[in-house]
């Protein structure tokens, strides 16, 4: 399973404080080696101010050394540094959480303060004492701490670089206290900040932003998609509502087209996303929330991005989707189906569908599979969808009741069949739907095409993994 794990891949576009969840992760399956993985997060702790989490790594890692001293040191100093940042932004607090404050506060950021300057001589620079503080408790691990901050910075201020950062900070601190109603919200609102104006480059720390030639909008667009597209993981695949979230947004053309050209890997996550949400959309009736046809239709276009970039990414959750409804290939589906459940089973995302998933993986099967026959044995039917007689047996049963199915299908349990009588399609409709069929598969080569030849050209940008967004609280 080592070779599908995409921990490494992922946490480059990832804050540090985000990447510590995953390699707990990794220590709990134990695919790879766990002194292997504790040293990993020690180097990633070490670059933090949680001294004593650093501390027990090392005495882990190396129980025969003694801890460096340069820990004291940099605790020494973190004291110091916390108690002069407290002070700067109480400051601050006390201020705007004056009642009288409050209610003199407007949607205008300009007007605010200049009423805060000319009344409270509160300046910019000193509103800044609050996004230092917030990044400053971020560092050591008070992450609710910092989510306050963060946003009573961002209310007041009006530093679009800065806010930009409190944002990914903001976002950061919901994720890893787990409110995922908020950072849902937080990342519908950082995601309307991308994409409504190329963006101030969001690089990574300031030293190596200074050294750093600035990227052209587009490019700096596309980058602060791409760390979007990863975090977001981490709402769409908590979130009640998270899947079916996650199909309206990457499907979306923008942030499709910065999957496919920047992270093919997240085509896994699609995938899933879509697997997980066919039933829902199979079965919602018109008293529950409408779908959108992006939703509804997920499969039909997940499976053609995937046969886009197979030549650039594919795993056996792809893969299933590949050999089902491209190649028709239900032995090759049974088989990579079986690898996609280990796939999904170790992966920290979505180790948590493992049983929908392959719930849903099997409906996807036999509505293929009865799509095309109108004779099926049911023996032969559980035998690819990895099931025992019985099992499957029972299942098929249970899919066919609760599912539109079942006006199509009925059971003979003498001769262990399911014989589907459905109507035939009026031969205008068959023109139809192959005429649709053929522009579809037009337009995707046209745009196959295009992409060849920028290519080609040496067109096609590429974001840089050593660039981050301004989350400036590692």
């Amino acid at each position: 399973m080592t070779d599908y794990d995409l921990s490494k891949t992922i946490i480059p576009y990832l804050d540090r404080h985000l990447s510590f969840p995953l390699l707990a992760h990794l220590l709990e399956i134990s695919i790879f080696p766990d002194q292997d993985v504790q040293t990993a997060q020690y180097e990633l702790a070490k670059g933090t101010n949680m001294f004593d989490y650093a501390v027990q790594l090392f005495t882990q890692i190396y129980p025969d050394q003694p801890v460096p001293l340069e820990f004291d040191v940099k605790r020494t100093n973190a004291v110091s540094t916390h108690e002069r940042l407290q002070q700067e932004a109480q400051a601050v607090l006390d201020v705007i959480e004056n009642p009288d404050v409050a209610q003199a506060l407007r949607q205008d950021k300009n007007q605010n303060l200049q009423y805060l300057k000319d009344n409270y001589n509160l300046t910019l620079e000193q509103i800044t004492a609050l996004y230092n503080f917030g990044q400053f408790q971020y560092s050591y691990g008070n992450y609710s701490g910092a989510a306050d901050y963060l946003y009573h910075f961002r209310v007041l201020s009006t530093d679009n670089d800065l806010n930009t950062s409190a944002h990914w900070g903001k976002l950061a601190s919901d994720i890893l206290t787990g409110k995922w109603d908020i950072a849902l919200e937080e990342l519908n609102t950082l995601r309307d900040v991308i994409d409504s104006r190329a963006p101030a480059p969001l690089l990574a720390p300031s030293s190596a932003a200074t050294s750093a030639a600035t990227p052209e909008p587009a490019l700096a667009q596309l980058h602060s998609r791409t760390w979007l597209v990863h975090w977001s993981l981490f709402v769409y695949f908590n979130h009640p509502q998270g899947r079916t979230l996650l199909l309206e947004t990457f499907l979306a053309p923008t942030y499709l087209n910065t999957i496919q050209t920047s992270s093919p890997w997240i085509l896994r996550y699609l995938a899933a996303a879509a697997i997980l949400s066919r039933k829902t959309t199979t079965t919602s009736t018109s008293t529950s929330t409408p779908l959108s046809s992006r939703v509804r239709n997920a499969i039909r276009e997940v499976v053609k991005v995937i046969q886009t970039e197979e030549y650039q990414y594919q795993d056996p959750v792809t893969s299933f989707l590949k050999e089902l409804y491209i190649e028709f290939d239900f032995e090759a589906a049974q088989r990579e189906l079986a690898l996609a459940e280990e796939v999904v089973a170790n992966d920290f995302f979505l180790n948590e569908f493992r049983e929908e998933f392959l719930d849903n993986a099997r409906y996807l099967i036999s509505e293929a599979y009865c799509r095309i026959h109108q004779k099926i044995d049911i023996a032969d039917l559980s035998e690819r969808l990895n099931l025992s007689r019985d099992e499957g047996e029972k299942w098929i049963v249970n899919l066919i009741r609760e599912t539109r199915m079942g006006a199509d299908a009925k059971i003979d349990l003498e001769k262990n069949v399911i014989e589907i009588n459905r109507p035939a399609l009026p031969i205008y409709q068959t023109v139809i739907e192959k005429t649709r069929g053929l522009a579809l598969r037009t337009q995707a080569l046209g745009a196959a095409v295009g992409r060849t030849g920028q290519q080609g050209q040496g067109q096609t940008p590429k974001v840089a993994e050593n660039q981050a967004p301004v989350v400036t609280v590692n």
